[in-house]
């Protein structure tokens, strides 16, 4: 796949809810995924680990009253998005967000991810 073939796949997944799909299916074995400065898992390495990362935030959740994902925007072998998620967590209550993700693929694979958002 090329890049827009990723980004386009990766949308779609993202949109049905699938994200452990994702990125069983789209992420390279070598992964290395980034959250901003001081967040909790700032630097996660390896397609494993990201999938526990996933996890773990998965059972910080109570509730998801809506999310969506914006079309991706493609340059070379780079494409970002905007995730928007208004959340109940178990820890911190309602919390609306929004991030973009940038992400870089290498032969038909995503092989970084980093997320940007208001982190306070």
């Amino acid at each position: 796949m090329n890049t827009q073939e990723v980004a386009n796949k990766l949308v779609q997944l993202c949109r049905e809810g699938k994200n452990e799909e994702a990125i069983n299916e789209l992420y390279h074995d070598r992964i290395v995924s980034r959250e901003p400065q001081g967040a909790h898992m700032e630097l996660t390495e390896g397609k494993k680990a990201v999938l526990d990362k996933t996890q773990q935030w998965l059972n910080s959740l109570e509730e998801i009253h809506s999310s969506t994902i914006s079309d991706p925007v493609v340059g070379e072998n780079f494409f970002s998005c905007v995730m928007d998620i208004d959340a109940t967590y178990k820890k911190y209550g309602r919390m609306p967000m929004s991030e973009v993700c940038v992400y870089e693929v290498q032969d038909g694979k995503i092989v970084s991810d980093q997320f940007f958002y208001k982190t306070s």
